[in-house]
């Protein structure tokens, strides 16, 4: 089966779920937290700090045929003189390119880790998953579910050749990573795994149900051990924990390495700043 037919089942399957009465959450002894949660106010501004810089531009989008919108986080002491890694970082059906900024606070929770110290310094895109000519979230979302799985082509097409042809980034697998929220989490492991030369790093958050079934995400569980780091997770209130847990299912029994780590609360950003602040942390290290 082509992957562009299995993204189709797997997309129509998110419809499906948002008819569907909330499936009972039944945890087991691998559902726990990995680590331990953010501490209080990793996501509250700090002065006396340096902050980095988030700004909106526009790339043409070959696959979409449009000029799109992003947004770029540049970090703390920010130069052109310097080369930095990317991190590609998704949003859910409900959203756009805002969806990270206005909801998640990512360059708060940067920044902090900046100043404590604990941070690879990286360039984070938020790019708009959604990917059709009128992508905003308007009407019925849900119906623009294909256009998430087309995104891969502006993903690879349009959007990391612009970010590398404007931004002085290292333009290696080693150096990218990809992650989201929802259903920018099933892309990130729909698209990651299915790219493994060119992100080294893979995180879903919450990953909805456009996620390919485990045996159709991970194929080749040894070519999947390329990757640096494989991150799961959700929360454990989260009605749509069945999917990722199926994903740990499928990864632990391939021997595949893997952090599962649930979180405490349902889906909702409180688990995805969490995700992010942990995920941040551990990626571009060796």
């Amino acid at each position: 089966m082509k992957m562009t037919t299995m993204f189709l089942f797997a997309l129509l399957a998110v419809a499906a779920a948002a008819q569907r009465p909330p499936q009972p959450i039944v945890l087991g002894p691998d559902d726990k937290p990995a680590f331990p949660a953010a501490p209080e106010g990793f996501d509250q501004r700090r002065d006396g700090i340096p902050h980095g810089r988030i700004e909106t531009v526009e790339y043409e989008s070959k696959s979409v045929g449009t000029r799109r919108k992003l947004l770029i986080y540049t970090p703390p002491g920010y130069s052109k003189e310097k080369k930095y890694p990317v991190l590609y970082l998704l949003h859910g059906i409900g959203g756009t390119e805002r969806e990270w900024a206005d909801n998640g606070a990512p360059d708060v929770i940067l920044d902090n880790l900046y100043a404590d110290r604990k941070l690879t310094p990286m360039i984070v895109v938020m790019p708009n998953g959604r990917a059709q000519a009128n992508d905003r979230a308007e009407g019925n979302v849900f119906a623009t579910a294909p256009a998430f799985g087309q995104f891969d082509k502006d993903l690879l097409g349009s959007v990391i050749p612009f970010v590398e042809a404007t931004y002085p980034v290292l333009a290696d697998r080693d150096h990218r990573a990809l992650a989201g929220l929802s259903m920018g989490g099933g892309q990130s492991l729909n698209f990651g795994l299915a790219n493994l030369s060119t992100f080294g790093w893979v995180g879903g958050f919450s990953s909805a149900p456009n996620t390919l079934p485990p045996a159709q995400l991970v194929p080749d569980p040894e070519k999947a051990k390329k990757l640096h780091l494989l991150w799961v997770s959700c929360g454990d209130q989260d009605g749509l924990i069945g999917i990722s847990q199926a994903v740990h299912q499928h990864l632990k029994q391939n021997g595949v390495p893997h952090v599962w780590h649930v979180d405490s609360g349902p889906h909702n950003f409180a688990v995805w700043k969490n995700d992010l602040y942990l995920f941040s942390q551990r990626i571009f290290r060796r």
